[in-house]
């Protein structure tokens, strides 16, 4: 009996399926500001008007393998604020939110996902606070982006994989 719970305690006599649990791995090792930028071009004379705002948001995912089982996911978040009456620019924010992640026991298109949704999702409300920040140091008033369903990005981009293979294997058929 004790020699059974030595070679358990060792690992020696598991069940693959609890090794393999054993080996799923999922931290965040370090989130971080890659790149930051907040321009005002059309400053003092844009405090001097009524504040009508039209917002414009590009938000865009990516991620590269740096080491072993380490993965840098970055979203770029770029906000633009246009005075609705003329079309100028209030200002420009730009923010690339990063996050390193070791990630290890997923391949695949699970390693896809999670890192193509999963790990921006946990990037976000960091985004959008350095954003905040930077617009109310800019002297505007505050720019809460509402949250984003990375999850959804990540199908609609599948989904476009997917139509644009389709289309290219149509094209070769042909």
């Amino acid at each position: 009996m004790a020699e059974e719970n030595s070679q358990n305690a060792a690992g020696g006599s598991q069940p693959a399926d609890q090794q393999n649990k054993q080996q799923l791995q999922f931290a965040v090792q370090r989130i971080y500001v890659k790149d930051i930028s907040f321009e005002a071009p059309n400053s003092p004379a844009v405090f001097q008007q009524p504040f009508k705002p039209k917002v414009s948001l590009d938000l865009n995912a990516s991620s590269q393998k740096v080491g072993e089982d380490l993965y840098e996911v970055v979203i770029k978040v770029t906000a633009q604020v246009k005075h609705s009456e003329e079309g100028t620019t209030s200002f420009l924010a730009e923010i690339e939110q990063a996050g390193l992640f070791r990630i290890s026991g997923i391949e695949g298109a699970q390693l896809d996902h999670t890192l193509g949704a999963f790990c921006p999702n946990v990037l976000f409300p960091y985004a959008r606070e350095c954003v905040d920040n930077l617009v109310n140091r800019g002297g505007f008033p505050p720019l809460m982006l509402a949250p984003v369903n990375f999850e959804a990005i990540y199908a609609q981009k599948k989904k476009r994989e997917a139509e644009q293979a389709q289309q290219q294997g149509a094209q070769t058929t042909q």
